[in-house]
């Protein structure tokens, strides 16, 4: 199984980070191991006094393909998720300012959270699935798969040039802003829409 990323795809997001807008979908890997157990607590790493929350809608790939056309890339994959790319940001600074690859800032155990559930894309509004992450009882993440630069499609369609896309691979599609620091005892609740799709316990 893939844990495939994309990084920049909401403008807003880009910017609060002070990056540029991509032209085309920008991506980086997680190892399978970044998966955090369910109902497992996210233990804020040794290596690093500043991990973020990200939240993400996360698509789970149900065919297998390569070259997939954009026209095609709705067979590819039928539920949509949630999930947390838990990133150590002051780690990935220090390897942006020496040109270094940031996969140990973004890859580490635990740093895939994903939502205990899937939800039919037919149940949802494809272009219209909004979603939120609160920290404490409060919202500091609100997205809309509206806002996203490169769509669904778009993605699937793009990585399959590169990559052989397998069932059961995952693809976090970018975060919007407000992305934050964590602290231990913070309790962070994932949402598409009103449906509550993981709990996280900081410790």
């Amino acid at each position: 199984m893939k844990i495939i990323c994309i990084g920049r795809n909401y403008i807003d997001h880009a910017k609060e980070l002070g990056n540029s807008i991509p032209n085309e979908p920008l991506f980086f890997l997680k190892p399978e191991t970044a998966i955090q157990p369910k109902k497992h607590p996210f233990f804020i790493p040794h290596f690093s006094s500043e991990i973020h929350y990200e939240v993400e809608l996360v698509i789970r790939i149900g065919k297998a393909g390569k070259h997939i056309e954009e026209k095609f890339a709705h067979k590819y994959y039928s539920q949509i998720g949630l999930g947390i790319d838990f990133t150590a940001r002051d780690i990935q600074e220090e390897c942006k300012v020496k040109g270094l690859p940031w996969e140990k800032s973004k890859g580490f155990d635990g740093s895939a959270q994903i939502s205990n559930t899937f939800i039919n894309k037919s149940d949802l509004e494809i272009n219209n699935i909004s979603f939120t992450l609160k920290r404490n009882g409060e919202i500091v993440q609100y997205g809309n798969s509206s806002e996203m630069i490169f769509h669904f499609d778009k993605i699937i369609s793009y990585l399959s040039k590169f990559y052989s896309l397998k069932i059961g691979d995952l693809i976090y599609t970018g975060t919007p802003s407000g992305v934050g620091k964590i602290e231990k005892g913070d309790i962070l609740n994932g949402f598409i829409g009103k449906q509550e799709m993981f709990k996280v316990v900081v410790k």
